[in-house]
């Protein structure tokens, strides 16, 4: 039985991607690598984020979720900086219809220029996690879609 990992997605088996890797022992996180080269431009007020693919999706138990954090050398080495500070999977969005679960990292860039983000580069950290519900919970939803579509 699998209880949590990572796979690539569709599109990407062939394109070198690099199953995320705890790099010691006592690391709670995965280092998670872009999937492509990026261009990150540089921040101007009102400009959207830039989405990293990653060519990756996670499958989990359905009472955990996966936390998609910075770097902390991030903002130092990279200028990356995450506009949401956590992105958060849900076990659902695993094989979701419109994008089979792809993760992606959103970032922007505190730099004055542009910044190039190399594919295989570690661009975020992932931690699998367990969460509680309250008592009187009642969520009977069903996703239906992918990139932010549980507002929907």
């Amino acid at each position: 039985m699998r209880n949590r990992g990572f796979e690539v997605v569709k599109g990407y088996e062939d394109k070198g991607i690099n199953l995320p890797v705890r790099k010691t022992k006592y690391a709670a996180a995965y280092d998670v690598e872009a999937a492509e080269e990026i261009v990150l431009p540089s921040f101007n007020k009102g400009m959207k984020p830039t989405l990293i693919p990653t060519g990756l999706k996670a499958y989990m138990k359905s009472d955990e979720v996966l936390l998609i954090v910075p770097r902390s050398s991030g903002p130092k080495k990279q200028g990356i900086s995450f506009p949401h500070n956590v992105g958060v999977i849900d076990s659902d969005y695993y094989n979701n219809p419109d994008n089979e679960g792809h993760i992606f990292v959103q970032c922007i860039n505190l730099k004055d220029e542009d910044v190039v983000i190399k594919k295989g580069e570690a661009v975020a950290q992932a931690i699998f996690q367990k969460y509680l519900t309250v008592d009187d919970d009642n969520a009977e939803g069903i996703r239906t879609g992918g990139f932010g579509s549980t507002d929907k």
